[in-house]
């Protein structure tokens, strides 16, 4: 098993699956690891499903090392059992996703690379008087059903005789019957209290062409039947799912017990699940996910507003911050929810390491310095780090007589607990010079357009004149030499802390108006004319930064907000 992007892992803690898997080598259950990642190829994957890639391919990196010549491994397998759903480019996408958080897989599959197997084991199953084909419609099949308090009854074709289903079940292959005329059913139990194994549909007709088989086959194995089929024959050892599929457990037994012994499969994989992600301010439901895409609420898949893998990678995300994200989360057996500060304080903590520290002005003001001598241009020494990162880096930064500060940074009539620029207020230009503002100009309805100042020559960054204290440093560019830059500033999804539980539409009326403000005509310093995309950076004093990965191109910039440098969230709900 490898990583195609090593990291320093988070320190590894037990959980409940590693205390089973420990427990199955000292018993000699098993003698190696095989864990797979087993994705419908229906949609893009989100951050949800990133807990589920660091568990499987984590378990066989773990186990991998202390078992080296074992043979223990993950896989990646597309469970592609609805062709009416998926498609290629989904599965383009998960690989991706899956690269880029830093895993790779030991061997590639999909269910329909055993499709002939499938429809033999079925026809096993009929043979040995555990399946019948059902000619019942999907209405019919459901009243069959009952519910959870009232047991089920018998489908009227459910005594037919072997030869009899075995016919129609070829038949079925063949195309002679239209979509939803038979279905091939597991014969079990219709007064089980799992609603699950109350003979449940093994096949089922589709006149669908499969973006990986074509016109081969016009019936498809449903998911519960392929699902442990495919586990059994990768000799898979652990089968680990989420919480959702608990119930699906005995049928997933059902189907391995009684072909285990024909089949001669290379293991007996077993299942075991573990509380999913739950995120609040967001939504992590591929049907929610794609009313947003589809309805146009997003401009797509990888949309940075979205928890999707793809997403979260154009917002800025790094895998380092996701598998921390991950690590932090564990594995439980109680679903729960996380808060979203605890992603955002694990994007923070990784790129405090990473991204250089950098001057941008988002709604600018600007500053003319009357005593500042014309035309002189000073290039004063800025870092990129601040003295707690171990690392070493300056950039040039020019000061000149105009310059552009937020317009945030001044006040016109401030109290007096204000630090930052007013009337008759002094401030220090981080890198430069303590600067007081002498005079405002107003346009004709009465808003300040321009400020003037003075600066004080003694003051430049590193002199410390003795008795003057400033309390307030801004940051700043020069008008003369700044770029022009778009600035996109991302926030949460949803304004609710859980969207409603109510109709699925519903939850649309709780997206967060604020998820995206696009300002134009900021002001970045120099040295971002040659950001390139996906550099990350820190704005100081606004937050981190991504030169965005589809529109960021020279003499056009486009940046992302990742997140802000500290949660200001709770403090804006409370407010």
């Amino acid at each position: 098993m490898s990583s195609s992007a090593p990291a320093p892992a988070p320190a590894k803690t037990g959980d409940f699956i590693r205390d089973i898997i420990d427990a199955d080598l000292e018993a000699k259950r098993h003698s190696k690891v095989i864990t797979r990642f087993p994705p419908e190829p229906n949609g893009f994957l989100h951050i949800g499903h990133a807990k589920s890639i660091c568990l499987n391919f984590g378990l066989a990196l773990d186990y991998s090392e202390k078992l080296p010549e074992s043979g223990t491994r993950c896989h990646l397998r597309f469970d592609d059992t609805d062709p009416a759903k998926e498609d290629t480019l989904f599965e383009d996408g998960i690989q991706e996703d899956v690269r880029w958080l830093g895993f790779n897989w030991d061997g590639f599959y999909h269910a329909s690379d055993y499709f002939e197997k499938m429809y033999e084991y079925g026809e096993h199953l009929i043979k040995t008087g555990k399946a019948f084909v059902c000619s019942l419609t999907d209405a019919e099949i459901k009243e069959y059903r009952g519910n959870v308090t009232t047991p089920g009854k018998n489908s009227p074709h459910r005594e037919r005789s072997v030869e009899e289903n075995l016919d129609l079940f070829s038949r079925m292959r063949k195309g002679e019957f239209k979509d939803g005329e038979h279905v091939l059913r597991g014969k079990i139990d219709m007064a089980n209290a799992n609603m699950k194994m109350r003979d449940p549909m093994l096949y089922r007709i589709r006149h669908t062409p499969h973006h990986m088989t074509g016109d081969t086959w016009c019936i498809y194995p449903m998911y519960d039947y392929a699902h442990p089929i495919s586990d059994a024959i990768e000799g898979i050892t652990h089968s680990i799912c989420t919480l959702e599929f608990e119930n699906n457990r005995e049928l997933y037994d059902w189907v391995i017990d009684n072909l285990y012994d024909y089949a001669k499969f290379p293991s007996r994989p077993h299942q075991y699940e573990f509380a999913r992600l739950s995120l609040n301010y967001t939504v992590l439901s591929k049907r929610r996910l794609q009313e947003l895409v589809v309805g146009k609420h997003v401009s797509g898949w990888d949309d940075p507003r979205l928890p999707t893998i793809a997403g979260l990678r154009r917002r800025g995300y790094t895998p380092e911050s996701l598998r921390a994200f991950c690590a932090t989360v564990g594995i439980s057996k109680a679903n729960s929810t996380v808060d979203m500060a605890q992603l955002e304080f694990c994007i923070r903590d990784d790129l405090n390491q990473k991204a250089p520290r950098v001057l941008a002005v988002l709604k600018p003001i600007k500053v003319v310095i009357e005593n500042y001598p014309e035309g002189e241009v000073e290039e004063l020494d800025a870092s990129y780090w601040p003295h707690d990162v171990p690392k070493e880096g300056t950039r040039k930064v020019p000061f000149c007589k105009e310059i552009y500060i937020e317009q945030d940074d001044f006040m016109l009539d401030a109290p007096k607990d204000y630090f930052r620029l007013a009337p008759g207020k002094e401030v220090r230009l981080r890198y430069a010079y303590c600067i007081t503002c002498t005079d405002v100009v107003k346009d004709a309805d009465g808003n300040v357009t321009e400020i003037r100042c003075t600066y004080d020559p003694e003051t430049k960054s590193g002199n410390n004149p003795i008795g003057r204290k400033v309390k307030g440093t801004i940051h700043w560019v020069s008008a003369k030499h700044a770029e022009d830059a778009e600035v996109r500033l991302y926030d949460r999804l949803l304004s609710d802390e859980a969207p409603p539980t109510g109709k699925d539409s519903e939850f649309l009326n709780a997206i967060n108006p604020n998820a995206l403000q696009v300002l134009k005509g900021c002001k970045v310093e120099r040295s971002l004319s040659e950001a390139k995309p996906t550099e990350r950076f820190q704005f100081e004093r606004q937050g981190y930064f991504i030169a965005d990965e589809k529109d960021c191109k020279p003499g056009s910039l486009v940046f992302n907000r990742i997140v802000t440098l500290k949660d200001s969230w709770a403090k804006a709900q409370k407010k």
